[in-house]
């Protein structure tokens, strides 16, 4: 089949109720003439929301195009690897925080999908675990200052806030930990604080806002207490004392491995991930929360902090930030001019000026906040950029 070099893309919006009202217009000059929370912006084949392209005068879903000929448009070891575009891309604008979450590894997806399968449950179905039977690594690079939690902080940090905050409640699981401080000692006391119900569970809350209260001034408690007026009586409230909190200034990111806790609470970035559904709660959610199934894909082991931010590795004008996976890759150019050529699907994402992409007689120009898709086959192209731009592939 022979196709265009480039395709600019539609993509669709999801408008989730954490979402923000003005950030794509702030950042891209989206209209939002209904002022919805606008949470995502979908760059991608993903069956929930398929970018749309022009194919010979109709408007075509990205998956379609890739179906009718997977190795012009993916490559042939990507066609054969996955069968389809194996990342999606995202614009994600969060004004509320998300749920605290864990991702399954791969060889976990499988598993549970097929189990959940076996036991008949419907594919929408709210007491689901697995959506799909892949893993969902994510990488995120902030366009604005960008609030997270990520990983468990170290036990003595941990053991610290907790016997800080002394919430009565909590006195002996504390113990417990202190005597135990392992990786089993912090699953049972997660466990612990996610079991809680009840008049304990409301008395040991009290306790934490109360202090909370008292220690503005720090990063921790002043989260603690934002959370409290999103979600409140949600025992994801004590999660900001378990994970390492961490705000990445514009152009910082990071990488988010299977079986590791973390939240987004604030901030528009780019987000880049496998293609999956798959997420386990942890709090902070009014959805199913299946705790077995949680712990069993958590490694309760510390991150440490110079382990959060992902470094990018420089290569003239172009910053690599590499992922130990091969189903996406990530990269930020600067302003200029840069020959590239395919090796796989890619999308490019013009993050803060114009830009446009040649390639003999082809051209396809694009402003901020807009997006193409480049087929594997187009192969050496030239992009001439005003501004900065993403370009997302796979390995």
């Amino acid at each position: 089949m022979s196709v265009p070099a480039f395709y600019l893309m539609n993509n669709p919006i999801q408008h989730y109720d954490w979402g923000s009202r003005v950030a794509l217009t702030q950042l891209f000059g989206m209209a939002n003439p209904d002022n919805r929370p606008q949470a995502e912006l979908w760059m991608g084949a993903h069956p929930n929301g398929c970018s749309e392209v022009i194919c010979d005068g109709v408007v075509t879903k990205l998956s379609d195009l890739i179906a009718r000929d997977p190795v012009a448009a993916l490559g042939s070891a990507t066609a054969e690897r996955f069968g389809s575009l194996p990342f999606l891309f995202k614009v994600l604008c969060a004004d509320k925080a998300l749920s605290v979450q864990v991702h399954p590894s791969k060889a976990q997806a499988e598993a549970g999908y097929a189990k959940d399968n076996a036991a008949g449950l419907a594919a929408n179905a709210p007491n689901r675990n697995y959506r799909d039977d892949n893993h969902k690594p994510e990488l995120v690079f902030a366009l604005t200052p960008y609030q997270a939690m990520n990983g468990f902080r170290p036990l003595a940090q941990i053991l610290a806030l907790f016997e800080r905050a002394a919430v009565a409640e909590l006195a002996a699981p504390l113990a417990a930990l202190r005597a135990d401080q392992t990786e089993v000692g912090l699953a049972g006391f997660f466990r612990t604080l996610l079991s809680l119900s009840g008049p304990g569970k409301d008395a040991a809350l009290a306790g934490l806002l109360a202090y909370a209260a008292q220690h503005q001034e720090e990063e921790t408690f002043a989260l603690v207490s934002a959370l409290a007026t999103q979600y409140p009586g949600d025992v994801g409230l004590f999660t900001p004392l378990l994970l390492n909190v961490v705000t990445l200034q514009p152009g910082q990111a990071m990488y988010l491995d299977a079986c590791t806790p973390h939240a987004y609470v604030r901030g528009t970035g780019l987000e880049i991930m496998a293609n999956s559904d798959n997420v386990l709660r942890a709090g902070l959610t009014p959805k199913h929360m299946d705790l077995d199934e949680l712990l069993a894909c958590t490694r309760c082991l510390a991150k440490p902090a110079d382990e959060i931010l992902l470094a990018p590795r420089q290569a003239a004008a172009v910053e690599h930030y590499e992922v130990p996976v091969p189903d996406f890759t990530f990269s930020v150019y600067a302003s200029g001019e840069h020959s590239l050529s395919t090796h796989s699907a890619e999308v490019l994402f013009a993050i803060d000026g114009p830009l446009t992409l040649r390639q003999g007689a082809q051209q396809l120009s694009l402003v901020a906040g807009q997006s193409a898709f480049i087929p594997a086959a187009t192969g050496a192209y030239q992009v001439e950029a005003q501004g900065r731009f993403a370009r997302a592939g796979n390995r």
